[in-house]
């Protein structure tokens, strides 16, 4: 009973910082990034062929968009989103989509994909845009890499990622938009690679858009970490028939957030509900480590270790001590 009036100050302190931070910071953080031109990029249907001749093809296209987006960013001044771009745009770099508009989106595969027995989609959360798209890019290699032959990992940027410090961060907003996307990227997956495993590597915000797409998904797994929460109860309410999985690592600002859900009068429900790793949410929980937030994929790391277990259907180390909160 004494947890009580102690929860009933924290809710009321969380209410009154998220309502002076919706309207003190309306738009900082991802203006300027959405604000870098770039032209219509070449239209591209769903994955229906996964042959390496079709892939060769969309990679190209894709690189020429690339190419086209880095000339107008150049021509724009913007130098940080040009050397982005013109990184992305190097022979060998495979982009099943991309487009430059509003921030940016992209779908890049590291590893053959024609032949993969196991793919992970990597699904990041706030604060990765095309300027920092390196960020994401470095953890599909290492995450490759731990997989080895057979593995592919697709890394998808399907949405214009909040600020990590933004309102749109603590809302299901971009979530809600980007879902559809990344559930149909899932479904032509599994459509074109039959008999291949499908896991989502949900990271941070991602976990959000994760737990929006979760519903009839054909991925064999769902992995969320460094989580603030899914906007879900519990894995029931996810209606899922993929595996869930949670972890967090030790050394995770995350851990700190308050795991709350508020309805704020005129701006909108604040706030992931119950904390992924928590008991009552009924994810099975994996050893992530001690790293901090942005280190899950880092080469070496207990949470890269386990990660890539995970994606390829075995049991992640240690998980019998993963501790639940």
């Amino acid at each position: 009973m004494a947890d009580r009036p102690r929860r009933r100050r924290l809710r009321r302190t969380l209410l009154a910082a998220l309502v002076t931070f919706a309207v003190a910071v309306p738009v900082s953080g991802a203006a300027r990034p959405a604000a870098v031109p770039a032209p219509a990029p070449t239209v591209l249907g769903p994955l229906r062929d996964a042959g390496p001749a079709a892939l060769e093809e969309r990679y190209a296209v894709s690189r020429r968009d690339i190419r086209a987006a880095r000339r107008v960013a150049d021509g724009h001044g913007d130098l940080k989103r040009a050397a982005s771009l013109r990184a992305m745009a190097v022979p060998g770099r495979q982009f099943l989509s991309f487009d430059g508009r509003d921030g940016g989106r992209s779908v890049e595969v590291v590893g053959e994909l024609s032949t993969a027995r196991r793919v992970a989609v990597l699904v990041p959360g706030a604060g990765i845009g095309l300027d920092a798209y390196g960020r994401l890019r470095r953890g599909a290699v290492a995450l490759q890499g731990e997989l080895g032959g057979g593995g592919a990992v697709v890394a998808w940027l399907g949405y214009r990622s909040p600020a990590t410090v933004s309102p749109a961060s603590l809302t299901e907003g971009r979530a809600a938009g980007a879902a559809p996307g990344l559930r149909a990227l899932v479904d032509g997956l599994s459509a074109t690679l039959p008999g291949a495993r499908v896991t989502l590597l949900c990271h941070s915000y991602g976990s959000v858009i994760c737990a929006r797409a979760a519903s009839g998904t054909t991925a064999d797994a769902i992995v969320l970490y460094g989580s603030p929460g899914t906007g879900a109860r519990d894995v029931a309410s996810l209606r899922t028939g993929a595996r869930v999985w949670a972890g967090r690592s030790g050394g995770d600002w995350i851990g700190r957030v308050l795991h709350v859900r508020v309805r704020l009068p005129f701006v909108a429900t604040v706030g992931f509900g119950t904390d992924p790793v928590a008991d009552r949410f009924g994810a099975e929980v994996f050893d992530a480590g001690d790293g901090g937030h942005s280190d899950y994929l880092l080469p070496g790391s207990r949470s890269l270790t386990n990660l890539a277990r995970i994606v390829s259907g075995r049991a992640p180390l240690e998980a019998s001590h993963a501790r639940r909160t």
